[in-house]
């Protein structure tokens, strides 16, 4: 089936027959795709479908791996990532991404890690002072100030699991980027941490605009308002999640999700 398109809500990113190659190879194919202003979106499917390859191809990340492009629209209120002149830098600040494992960096402290995107700014950096209240910020909004606090001057690695994705949530909302990529966010965390990372994914809709990939539909139909199911690097069908869980209307998407293949 064509997959819906049309969305309730202003459309914050924009995706218009993207196809994405390794090469000669195409992972992504003629990929069509809104996702709205206080909306949570899951991407779904079996390994290898490329819902991660797409996810990348979002804010310019997939370009970097070699012998890697894009191909089509990407368009972030308006303004096509992909345009002659835009800068890539300038895409991953305002459509910041979060990885499956936790990737604090091992050198800086828990302070330094969520203002690392700051550093490369030289003498254009906000005062200390200003990141200081930018790093405050959003260890709050990533639910982890009251625990770090009185830890900031520590290295980030003194952490627990849980606590570095959510520094790593932290860093990427430092940034106050337009679109949150969220990458399998849970795969490697305790239950306990799970929990915290999805209440913070629902909370954080009031403000962002986020995307999520997950190999876990129960955590799709937990946290998200709209759900994407790929296969063989195909968007076969966009629905609201409810819908797509309970009425898909793919007989594909109704095999992966009743456990069928997958």
């Amino acid at each position: 089936m064509v997959p819906e398109t049309g969305i309730e809500g202003e459309v914050r990113l924009r995706v218009r027959n993207l196809d994405a190659f390794y090469g000669a190879e195409r992972v992504v194919r003629g990929a069509s795709i809104d996702f709205a202003t206080g909306h949570v979106s899951a991407i779904i499917g079996p390994s290898g479908c490329g819902k991660s390859t797409l996810l990348r191809c979002l804010n310019r990340l997939h370009e970097t791996v070699r012998a890697a492009r894009a191909e089509g629209e990407v368009l972030l209120d308006g303004l096509d990532i992909y345009a002659r002149g835009v800068n890539p830098v300038v895409v991953r600040r305002q459509v910041a991404m979060v990885f499956q494992r936790p990737t604090p960096f091992p050198m800086y402290s828990i302070r330094d890690n969520v203002v690392a995107g700051y550093r490369a700014a030289g003498r254009t950096a906000p005062p200390r002072a200003v990141q200081d209240e930018i790093a405050e910020s959003a260890l709050r909004r990533a639910a982890l100030w009251d625990e770090v606090k009185d830890r900031l001057r520590e290295s980030a690695m003194t952490l627990s699991g849980g606590q570095q994705q959510r520094l790593c949530l932290a860093r990427a909302l430092a940034t106050r980027p337009r679109v949150l990529l969220l990458d399998e966010p849970t795969a490697s965390l305790d239950p306990q941490s799970v929990q915290k990372i999805e209440e913070l994914i629902y909370e954080l809709r009031r403000d962002v605009t986020v995307v999520v990939v997950t190999h876990n539909m129960q955590q799709a139909a937990r946290v998200s308002d709209r759900t994407a199911f790929m296969l063989h690097g195909e968007l076969i069908e966009v629905a609201p999640t409810a819908r797509l869980f309970t009425a898909p209307e793919d007989p594909r998407t109704e095999a992966y999700i009743t456990g069928r293949f997958g």
